[in-house]
């Protein structure tokens, strides 16, 4: 199957945000592993004066440890999804939480002026973009200098046993809930992304070469060793 992009896989996370948080959460250890990768951005003081851009931030699960993990921060969703982000919208908030409705690739100048954020947290987001070096290169234009850079996305290890694995839960669990939900799409899409995005090293070099430094590839626990990690860099 080709891959979604753009408004094709905008609107698929539109169709699938009234089921999407049910997913997530059902898979084992989500929620604690969005958490432990927004704590690797060391944010300190707890955040206080600092500006946070949550990229991609879909239904606020990534939001939400963002803000446990620095909750004097203020923090900045910006996802394409109409969909994912009125599910967001939904939930209970503090006053230093705003949403923005726009492509990573396009967002309106208050939340894309350079060098106005102090950190930049992504989840799940590089291997949905068109052009993963475009991305890399606006998220170092909007940090400023020293500020800080987490992803937190799907990236195999390289070894076969995690590529079949992968595989094994999404046929045998997550594809079949898709199509259940009339989904089936998307999570074929979401399938096929991983396998076809950097490996874990591949990845740290594609941040690199955008200019990061810094750069690490941190393992995450569980049956996702090997399978989604935490990537840190610091702009120049």
């Amino acid at each position: 199957m080709s891959l979604l992009r753009d408004a094709d896989l905008a609107n698929a996370f539109d169709h699938a945000s009234r089921t999407y948080d049910r997913m997530t959460s059902a898979s084992p250890g989500y929620h604690a592993h969005l958490l432990r990768s927004a704590r690797r951005l060391c944010l300190p003081g707890a955040g206080a004066g600092m500006s946070v851009l949550d990229l991609g931030c879909g239904t606020g699960a990534s939001t939400a440890a963002l803000l446990r993990a620095a909750p004097l921060a203020t923090l900045t969703g910006v996802d394409a999804s109409a969909g994912m982000l009125a599910r967001a919208r939904l939930k209970e908030w503090p006053a230093q939480v705003s949403f923005v409705h726009a492509p990573v690739e396009r967002m309106p100048p208050r939340a894309d002026a350079p060098g106005s954020h102090d950190a930049v947290f992504a989840a799940y987001l590089f291997r949905n973009v068109s052009d993963p070096d475009e991305t890399l290169g606006a998220v170092h234009r909007l940090l400023r200098p020293g500020g800080r850079l987490a992803v937190h996305e799907y990236a195999l290890s390289g070894r076969v046993l995690h590529r079949v694995l992968w595989t094994t839960v999404m046929r045998g669990l997550v594809r079949p809930w898709g199509r259940l939900n009339g989904d089936g799409a998307l999570y074929a899409h979401l399938h096929r992304s991983v396998l076809d995005f950097d490996t874990a090293a591949e990845f740290v070099d594609r941040i690199r070469r955008a200019g990061f430094t810094r750069v690490r590839c941190l393992p995450l626990p569980g049956w996702q060793t090997g399978i989604t990690h935490t990537f840190v860099a610091e702009r120049r």
